[in-house]
Formats: structure tokens, C-alpha cells, sequence
């Protein structure tokens, strides 16, 4: 951990230079890694076989990388240093008139850019509660935990009692944080299209907000070139998410495609979010990813 400490210090574009060589080196390694990150681009219609896409897929290697490294300065620096990462917050006004006007706040978070700092900054001016789950591996474990849990953060186990815990936090006006684009476990979750392909998609944002009337805020942590930092884009769900699931998952799914649109290289490409949960039955027609 002190050799990690050491490391954090270092300047931003120091770190993000050494992630764009540990992406590759990532890349390159044995695994369904490349493959997926290759297939995810491909898939996806945001860029045509042959030079455009290698172009996108070299950009995409890069910022995964730094995706990995940056985390040692934002969850190990001194606190008041980490959230100096972050340089504008277009749209967080909107957060605050939704606090101001006694509401709870959904953050809904997808994987883009730098995503772990949302949660730092929003909890270093209001209480701020998330699921975790915990890492097998006890030193990382140790890290995800020491880093998540500044300000006012709390985090949750993510199973019933840690939605019972949003659900407590959002009725006393609180803040929660959502990673909209995994795959739901379980029942927990409906089909709906991403990409233009199904995606088993969470179904607690819309559930969380019917049953609090809290505000849901979609926010893109975008990284700045050069290691210049952040900046936070914040956009309010309005109106308020449908009660039907399936139009609610819809939706989101719409609004985290316009988002990874805007930046394309930063979305997280090799997590597998097609994958069919073990005993979901894919919609009719549809093969597993």
C-alpha cells in the first residue's frame, strides 16, 4: 500500500502515460480481453471495419489503461487533492436545486471515463450511500474500500439489504449512486436493446425513484486530454423514469448510447454487457454473447 501511495503522487499525465502502456499490455495478454473489446466496437455502429475502427480500438486500449492507474490518484491521494481532478461540473446545478427543493438524488453513473470520481465528489458536499461488492482479492479489497469511502460516502452490500439501504437513503433525502450499464443478477433486471442488441438491463433506478420521488441525474465523468483532470456532465432524468420496466430500462439504455457516443474511447468496451445471467432465458431469436 505505501509503494501505491508513493505512486499517486505522481502527476496525472505521469499516470496516464503509464496507463496507456499497461492497456496494451492488458490488451495483448491471453484472454477473451482483446476479443471482446474488438467485437463490443464492432457491434456497436459507432465505427466502419477497417481504418476507423482500428483508430477508435488504439484510442479505447489507451483510456482503458488509464482507467486502471488514474484510480491510484483518485482514491489514494489526500482527499482535497483528488477532488481538485475535477475541473467543471456542467449540469450540477441541477443536483443541487433537487436537494434544495427536498429530494432525494439517483446518480446514475454509467462506465465512462473516470466514473469512481462521481461518487468523491458528490460526497465530499452531501451524504452519499452505493453498493459494493466485495473483491476476492483482500488487498484490492482494501483499496476499493479506503478509496470509496471519503467524505460522506457510504457503501452497501449489493444484495437486498444494501437496496434497502439506498431505499432509506433516497426517503431521507440523501444521495445514491447506480452503475446503470451492468448485468442485472437474478430477476433483477429486463431485456432491452443496447447497441442494437439485447442487454439484461438493472431494473432498481426506476423502482428507487417511483417509490421515493427522488430527482435521477445521468452523469459522464469525462477525462481530459493530458492529464488536465475531469470534468463532470450532469443530465436530469425529466420526466421521471416510466413505471412499465421494460420502458424504463429502454430509456436508460437510450440515454448511456448518446452518452458513449460523446465519448466513444472512454466507455468500458471489454465488460461483457450482453451476457445472459444463468437461468434468464434470452428473448426469443437471440444468441448468447
Amino acid at each position: 500500500m505505501f509503494l501505491l501511495k508513493l505512486l499517486a503522487r505522481l502527476p496525472l499525465p505521469v499516470l496516464h502515460g503509464l496507463g496507456v502502456g499497461l492497456g496494451w499490455l492488458i490488451y495483448w495478454a491471453p484472454g477473451r480481453h482483446s476479443v471482446r473489446m474488438r467485437d463490443n466496437l464492432l457491434d456497436s455502429g459507432l465505427c466502419t471495419p477497417g481504418c476507423d475502427c482500428r483508430r477508435l480500438l488504439r484510442r479505447a486500449i489507451g483510456e482503458s489503461g488509464k482507467a486502471i492507474v488514474e484510480l491510484l490518484a483518485v482514491w489514494l491521494r489526500p482527499y482535497d487533492k483528488a477532488l481538485k481532478l475535477v475541473k467543471d461540473t456542467p449540469g450540477w446545478e441541477h443536483i443541487e436545486a433537487a436537494r434544495a427543493a427536498g429530494k432525494g438524488v439517483i446518480v446514475i453513473g454509467p462506465h465512462i471515463g473516470c466514473f469512481e470520481i462521481i461518487s468523491q465528489y458528490y460526497a465530499a458536499r452531501h451524504p452519499f450511500t452505493a453498493m459494493y461488492k466485495p473483491s476476492r482479492k483482500p488487498v484490492l479489497d482494501a483499496l476499493m474500500l479506503a478509496g470509496r469511502q471519503r467524505g460522506q460516502a457510504t457503501l452497501v452490500p449489493a444484495d437486498l439489504s444494501g437496496v434497502r439501504a439506498l431505499l432509506a437513503a433516497l426517503k431521507r433525502h440523501e444521495g445514491i449512486g447506480i452503475l446503470p450499464d451492468q448485468v442485472a443478477t437474478g430477476g433483477d433486471g429486463v431485456w432491452a436493446p443496447f447497441f442494437g442488441r439485447p442487454a439484461y438491463t438493472p431494473t432498481l433506478v426506476a423502482s428507487l425513484q417511483r417509490k421515493t420521488g427522488a430527482a435521477a441525474f445521468f452523469v459522464a465523468a469525462e477525462r481530459l486530454s493530458w492529464g488536465r483532470g475531469y470534468r463532470l456532465h450532469v443530465t436530469p432524468v425529466d420526466p421521471a423514469l416510466p413505471a412499465d420496466k421494460t420502458a424504463a430500462a429502454v430509456h436508460i439504455n437510450q440515454v448511456v448510447e448518446e452518452m458513449v457516443r460523446r465519448f466513444p474511447a472512454q466507455y468500458m468496451w471489454s465488460y461483457n454487457r450482453h451476457k445472459r445471467p444463468g437461468g434468464i432465458a434470452l428473448p426469443a431469436g437471440q444468441a448468447e454473447a
